[in-house]
């Protein structure tokens, strides 16, 4: 199988932002969606929390989306109606998509849907930005061969990902490039930090590869940092992550303005504050 054209340029995790657009595959935070994917079975602790991750998934893209405005409640009893499951599992789905920034609990309202502002996801991403680029440099540095070989496997087979159009895989892949990143630069403080900014802005990084011929320039854009990675060129490797997150902010400008020439409306099932 060819693999994309590493010779092409793009918007990187520039479009890692150009959220709010729909993808493949229904709509996004569709009850169907989450029915599909998670079936509530024979409610072991584990299944449990495996169906919250993606209950908490749904309700945060169902926000970065638009189609759960701020100022929206988001009551227990309507998301498990709207999501057809029990209330354990939505309470805990609401408690990580509050850990997140994008949902805030308010006296005698509940969970209400925050607002986002530019500013805030600007910082978010540019700390963001940096820290990957440190994580990239010391990968650059000392990763052990072992960890090499492996983050190398793990980007050629995103690949096929990109080449069969899979948002959803590639996303779960794109999780797990940049975890390896955050292993291999062997700094525990820098590892904990960056990956709760990224829990922090995965919404908003999944949202992006709705977005039409996303997949192959995000491979390109990890193309170059692997490189670098690999060949020991610690400052390519800052420089090429520096820039593949920081073009989140101008994609997330289309995205703050799609959402705001967007109709307001509440989901059915969410019932006015």
């Amino acid at each position: 199988m060819d693999t994309p054209d590493k010779g092409a340029t793009g918007t990187g995790d520039g479009a890692e932002r150009g959220a709010g657009r729909r993808g493949r595959g229904g709509r996004q935070g569709s009850p169907s969606t989450v029915r599909r994917a998670a079936p509530e079975g024979d409610g072991s602790e584990a299944e449990s929390r495996t169906l919250a991750e993606r209950l908490a998934a749904a309700m945060a893209d169902s926000i970065v989306s638009g189609e759960f405005t701020p100022g929206t409640r988001l009551d227990e009893h309507s998301l498990a109606r709207r999501y057809a499951v029990s209330r354990t599992p939505v309470r805990e789905a609401l408690r990580q998509v509050a850990a997140s920034g994008l949902i805030e609990t308010r006296p005698r309202r509940g969970a209400v849907v925050a607002s986002v502002t530019p500013a805030g996801l600007e910082a978010l991403f540019g700390a963001m930005a940096e820290m990957e680029a440190t994580c990239a440099r010391l990968c650059a540095i000392g990763m052990t061969p072992l960890e090499r070989r492996r983050f190398q496997a793990l980007h050629e087979s995103m690949a096929a990902l990109v080449e069969l159009g899979e948002p959803d895989a590639y996303d779960a892949a794109n999780r797990e490039f940049h975890l390896a990143l955050y292993a291999g630069c062997h700094n525990p403080v820098l590892q904990d930090i960056a990956t709760g900014l990224r829990r922090r802005l995965a919404p908003f990084r999944r949202a992006q590869f709705r977005n039409p011929g996303r997949l192959p320039l995000s491979w390109r854009e990890h193309d170059a940092v692997v490189q670098a990675v690999l060949s020991g060129n610690a400052a390519a490797a800052h420089a090429t992550m520096l820039h593949h997150v920081s073009l989140v902010e101008d994609a997330f400008g289309a995205f703050a303005a799609g959402v705001e020439r967007r109709p307001a409306h509440r989901p059915a099932d969410a019932p006015a504050g």
